[in-house]
C-alpha cells in the first residue's frame, strides 16, 4: 500500500511517517511542498531525518515560485491581512501544498495521501478539501487526527521507537513559509499568556535603528535599497533578512476558525507585514478614494476565502483581475525605518503621488476653487439634511 505523505519533519508529520510505517505497514514516500523560508541546509536536514524514520522515498518540491505568482502578490495586492493583524502566511500556503502532495501522489501511483493535521484545527480542512477535489480516487489518512493524540502522546510513541530528538524544541508548533511563520504553544491555548521571547525563530539582534527603500512598480515589490533579486521570491527573502533581526512583524493573531471556534495563534512576518504596509501607504498616494474603498471590501474577501480553504472558488479570479488592475498607476518608493519590534513608514516618492497635483495644498493654499465656490458647494452638499430637519423637527 503506497502512500504519499504532506511532510514538514515536525512533530506531527514525524508521528504519522513512522506509524503508517511500523504499525500499518505501508510505504510512506514524504513530499515536502517548499513554499519558501527553507534554507538548502534545513530541507537537506528534513530529507535526512525522513529517511531515518523510514520513509521509502522523499521529495522536496518547490512550489515558491507558483505560490507568489498564484497568490503572494494578490494578498500584496489587496493589503491582505486576517483580522487586520495576520498575513495569512499559513492559510495561503497550505492550498499551494496539497496541490503539489497530491501531484507528487498522482505521478507515483499512490493510492493514499496522508497529513499530520490535528482535528481541532483549520488545516485537516484545507488538506481534505483540496486532496478531496483533486483527487477524489485517493483516500486520505490522518491518524494524528484519527487517534486525537497530543504532543506528549506523539513525543511518547516516538521515544518508544528508538526516536531521539531535542524534545523541548518540539513544544512548540512551528510552521515557516516564505510569507511568515506561525507559532502555536501552550500560550497560544489560553486568551491571557503572550509567548516567550524564545518561542521565535529569530531573535531581537540589532540596535539603535536602520533605515531602508522599498521600490514598487504597478505594486510589486521590485527593489530594497538599491538592490534587486532574480525572483519576486528571492527579493523577499532578502528583506527577510534585513528586517527579521530588528524583531519586527511579531503579533499574535485571534479569530474564528473553520470549524467554528475560535484560535490563537503567534507569528513573525517582518517581511511581509512591511511590505504590506509599505505598499498599502503607498497605494493612499496613488489611488482615488473609491479605488481604496473597494479594494478594502474585496481584500477582505480574497483574504477571508484564502483563510477558508476556498482558493479553488472561481470568484477568486475575478479578485484577482479587479486587484491587478487597481495596481497600474502604484510605483514609486517608500521609505521605512527599522527599530526594535517595531517600524516606521516615513514617506513616499512616486510620479504618480496625487498629492503633487497643482490644484492645492491641503490646509494651506487652494488654487482650483473660490470662497464663493465653496460656500456654495457646503449649501448644496447640506440640503438632504436640512429638508430632513425641515420635515421631520429633529436636532442633530
Amino acid at each position: 500500500m503506497k502512500v504519499v505523505l504532506a511532510y514538514s519533519g515536525g512533530l506531527d508529520t514525524s508521528y504519522c511517517l513512522k506509524y503508517l510505517a511500523e504499525e500499518k505497514g505501508m510505504e510512506v514516500h514524504t513530499a515536502l511542498a517548499n513554499t519558501g523560508g527553507f534554507s538548502a541546509g534545513e530541507l537537506a536536514e528534513i530529507e535526512k531525518r525522513a529517511y531515518e524514520l523510514g520513509a521509502a522515498s522523499h521529495a522536496t518540491i518547490d512550489v515558491s515560485g507558483e505560490y507568489y505568482e498564484k497568490c503572494i502578490r494578490y494578498m500584496i495586492f489587496g493589503n491582505v491581512l486576517r483580522n487586520k493583524t495576520y498575513p495569512i502566511s499559513v492559510s495561503s500556503e497550505r492550498a499551494f501544498q496539497a496541490m503539489a502532495v497530491i501531484r507528487h501522489a498522482k505521478k507515483i501511483g499512490a493510492g493514499y495521501a496522508a497529513h499530520g493535521s490535528t482535528g481541532a484545527g483549520n488545516d485537516q480542512v484545507r488538506f481534505d478539501l483540496c486532496f478531496s477535489v483533486l483527487a477524489p480516487e485517493i483516500e486520505i489518512l490522518t491518524p494524528t487526527r484519527d487517534l486525537q493524540l497530543s504532543r506528549e502522546e506523539e513525543i511518547a510513541y516516538l521515544r518508544s521507537k528508538g526516536v531521539e530528538r531535542d524534545w523541548s524544541r518540539m513544544a512548540y508548533s512551528i510552521n515557516k513559509g516564505i510569507w511568515g511563520t506561525s507559532i502555536g504553544g501552550r500560550e497560544t491555548l489560553s486568551s491571557h499568556l503572550n509567548l516567550p521571547e524564545s518561542a521565535y525563530p529569530t531573535p531581537l539582534q540589532r540596535e539603535g535603528s536602520e533605515e531602508l527603500t522599498l521600490s514598487f512598480e504597478r505594486g510589486e515589490l521590485i527593489r530594497v535599497n538599491d538592490e534587486s533579486c532574480a525572483s519576486p521570491v528571492a527579493l523577499i527573502s532578502r528583506l527577510e533578512e534585513i528586517a527579521a533581526p530588528w524583531a519586527v512583524g511579531r503579533d499574535t493573531h485571534v479569530g474564528d476558525t473553520i470549524i467554528g471556534i475560535k484560535g490563537r495563534v503567534g507569528f513573525e512576518a517582518a517581511a511581509p507585514l512591511v511590505i504590506i504596509k509599505a505598499h498599502e501607504l503607498l497605494e493612499k498616494h496613488t489611488l482615488t478614494k473609491w479605488q481604496i474603498y473597494w479594494k478594502e471590501q474585496l481584500g477582505n474577501w480574497y483574504g477571508m476565502f484564502l483563510h477558508e480553504a476556498m482558493y479553488g472558488e472561481p470568484v477568486m479570479r475575478d479578485i484577482e483581475k479587479f486587484l491587478e488592475h487597481s495596481q497600474r498607476y502604484v510605483s514609486g518608493e517608500v521609505r521605512v525605518r527599522l527599530r526594535p519590534y517595531h517600524f516606521d513608514l516615513v514617506g513616499i516618492r512616486s510620479d504618480r503621488d496625487l498629492m503633487n497635483a497643482d490644484f492645492a495644498q491641503y490646509g494651506e493654499s487652494n488654487n482650483a476653487w473660490s470662497a464663493d465656490d465653496v460656500k456654495g458647494f457646503a449649501k448644496i452638499l447640506s440640503m438632504p439634511l436640512r429638508v430632513h430637519g425641515a420635515v421631520n423637527r429633529e436636532e442633530i
